[in-house]
């Protein structure tokens, strides 16, 4: 494959990128970008792969969530601030379910480019470029706010790097307290509607009482009043990829400052593509989009490109087929990693292969076909005696309305009261959770065969 250069990705075919017309104001931020401080640090990057490494040995679980696309508008400290919260309360529920550690990873500080499955977009009678996302163009619907702007890298920068510093002083400073974390879960399961999942979290709190009764406090224990959390989104805008990318002065190999984990998404995954051909030669963890376009052959030329070492924890493989389509899908590609001997983490997103329009004209998708994608794709890892590593989902800790059902019973004609998101319907905080129940139900059932089975 030759030696890998950062800029190589500029010689190989590009898709769902963005024509910028002002190539001198582009070679400008590129410019300033590239003297910036990274935003993350190869130290970092190397602990969450071996973190990773550890949940595709069934040693620890990976939770990976937040927005469809962040927001220049709707970015505050409060709903950071809220999205960490739902996301501390759904890996202490999965944490008790599956017995072993949980790896935090948020779509957060980075996560503003989006792909589009058309290049334009059509309203009346006007034909403009499709929004790709807040560091790319406006959501407003003119041709001025459609052109393609390279400054608004920088503003992703400032916010990106903002977002982080608030979550480092959430992860250590006193706001991940198992206790606090758990108090709030009680407030959920205290609603009628959420009775079902009262018994396991009167389980955990029994458990947190013992600790407590051990001498194991936030006083005494590091361990439970402070959390290691990552982020991660799609490398897809390269110009802002390329510039932030810095050489590891301990290893010096290159690593991605922009992001502790980097994927790739189901439309960008050509193998011999710009997006593959960037992220190989980074030394971050790799997520990769499995769709149902996703060939045995496809993918294992991707996974000799992305893991030539076979790297623990290296690259993860997020399922997205679509609930009723996971056993069609899921068991040839993990026969495709069988023959090649790859060391994977597979993780399952249960959101792009579920949305459907409602009645009511808005994008949305069905808590219950999450639910079905995710039961799925248990069942299918346990008939193959393979490890299901992770879950990978788009939500929000704010109260929206955006996917239909859950324990709040969001109904299409719910929709149109707090549909905030500027592209993909999220899960809000409520669904989120319950969701996290659920499938630590899941993950608690499975350790209970595989003990049944070892005895």
């Amino acid at each position: 494959m030759g030696e890998w250069q950062k800029s190589g990705w500029r010689e190989r075919p590009r898709v769902q990128m963005p024509d910028y017309t002002d190539r001198d104001a582009l070679g400008a931020v590129e410019a300033k970008l590239s003297k910036y401080p990274p935003l993350v640090f190869a130290g970092e990057a190397r602990r969450l792969k071996a973190e990773l490494g550890a949940a595709a040995q069934g040693k620890a679980f990976l939770l990976q969530g937040g927005d469809c696309a962040e927001s220049f508008a709707e970015f505050s400290g409060d709903n950071i601030r809220d999205t960490f919260k739902v996301m501390l309360q759904m890996a202490m529920v999965l944490t008790y379910g599956a017995k072993v550690p949980v790896v935090k990873v948020g779509r957060m500080a980075g996560q503003f480019a989006k792909p589009r499955s058309a290049p334009t977009e059509v309203k009346g009678d006007q034909e403009l470029p499709s929004y790709r996302g807040d560091i790319v163009n406006e959501l407003d619907f003119t041709p001025g706010a459609r052109i393609p702007d390279p400054a608004r890298m920088l503003q992703a920068y400032t916010q990106s790097a903002a977002t982080l510093n608030l979550l480092r002083a959430f992860s250590t400073g006193g706001f991940a307290d198992v206790h606090h974390v758990h108090s709030w879960t009680l407030g959920f399961t205290e609603r009628d509607e959420a009775e079902r999942y009262r018994d396991m979290a009167e389980r955990i709190q029994d458990t947190i009482d013992f600790m407590a009764a051990a001498g194991m406090t936030a006083d005494t224990s590091h361990e439970l009043s402070t959390v290691d959390f990552y982020t991660s989104h799609e490398a897809l805008l390269l110009e802002y990829e390329e510039a932030l990318t810095r050489v590891d002065s301990t290893s010096g190999r290159w690593v991605a400052g922009s992001g502790h984990m980097i994927w790739i998404g189901d439309r960008t995954r050509q193998p011999d593509g710009a997006h593959v051909e960037f992220c190989r030669g980074v030394l971050n963890p790799i997520g990769l989009k499995c769709g149902p376009t996703t060939t045995a052959e496809d993918l294992k030329v991707l996974m000799a490109k992305l893991n030539p070492d076979n790297e623990a924890g290296r690259l993860t493989l997020i399922a997205r087929f679509g609930a009723g389509s996971v056993g069609e899908h899921l068991p040839r590609l993990i026969k495709a990693v069988r023959e090649e001997g790859a060391n994977v983490l597979w993780s399952c997103d249960p959101m792009h292969g579920n949305t459907i329009k409602a009645a009511s004209g808005y994008k949305t998708r069905p808590f219950e076909s999450v639910l079905r994608e995710v039961q799925e794709f248990f069942a299918v890892h346990k008939s193959e005696g393979t490890i299901p590593g992770g879950v990978h989902f788009e939500m929000t800790g704010q109260d929206v309305t955006e996917c239909t059902g859950g324990v709040r019973a969001v109904s299409d004609e719910d929709l149109s009261d707090r549909y905030h998101t500027a592209c993909d319907p999220r899960l809000n905080a409520s669904q989120s959770l319950e969701l996290a129940f659920l499938v630590a139900e899941e993950l608690s059932s499975r350790r209970a065969e595989a003990l049944a089975t070892a005895v």
